[in-house]
């Protein structure tokens, strides 16, 4: 396979590229972001965007993708709907729509949020926006969109990208888990292989649909 990860300088995105570059199944991965990673290896490219909404003159080097990875994105604290949108749907939408045009036999597997809000109608912001960018890349003509809702997730060993006060909580990890489900990252990476192999039985995973699928 050859896998497009956004995100790979955040916590999430590095673990899922970790988990790619590890997987035999997998040949190239392309790591597009604003900043580089800090992870060098034989099968990872890397792809300097600082606008993921202006891709002119990229068309070459993002074709000749089975899959991309969304997992670029930011928390909602502290900002007001409208910046929020440009960058949790807008910009993911812009990104998607060209790698569909593409690439019309690729899967998009998108990072979301556990509690996330399908309807768009509730009173928690980041919860409409996220569930208006699951409701708009699923329409996209790909040959599969699957929105992940993972909630607690820990990384996998050798991520340079976690932020200090989340290294520090690692400690309480098996205290939180007695109260909120859980997933490794490592889970989450074999998740979205998976979907690229043999899909998933429905678009929208949560934390219990997600650890069901690398079980599986």
């Amino acid at each position: 396979m050859k896998i497009i990860v956004t995100g790979s300088t955040g916590m999430v995105g590095e673990g899922v590229l970790l988990e790619c570059l590890e997987s035999a199944e997998v040949e190239k991965v392309l790591s597009v972001s604003r900043k580089p990673t800090q992870h060098t290896h034989p099968k990872l490219e890397q792809l300097l965007v600082p606008d993921f909404r202006k891709l002119d003159g990229l068309d070459e080097k993002l074709t000749g993708y089975d899959a991309c990875f969304y997992c670029a994105g930011i928390s909602s604290a502290g900002m007001n709907e409208a910046d929020y949108t440009v960058i949790t749907y807008d910009t993911a939408l812009a990104f998607a729509t060209k790698l569909a045009q593409l690439n019309p036999n690729m899967v998009l597997t998108h990072i979301s949020g556990a509690h996330t809000d399908g309807s768009e109608k509730g009173r928690v912001m980041w919860a409409r926006v996220k569930g208006r960018a699951e409701n708009a890349l699923m329409k996209l003509p790909f040959k599969g969109v699957y929105n992940f809702r993972p909630g607690l997730m820990t990384p996998k060993p050798g991520q340079v990208h976690v932020k200090k006060l989340f290294r520090a909580a690692l400690v309480l990890t098996p205290v939180f888990k007695l109260f909120f489900p859980a997933l490794t990252l490592a889970q989450v990476g074999q998740a979205m292989l998976k979907c690229v192999k043999s899909g998933a039985p429905k678009q929208v995973l949560e934390v219990p649909d997600i650890a069901a699928l690398v079980a599986a």
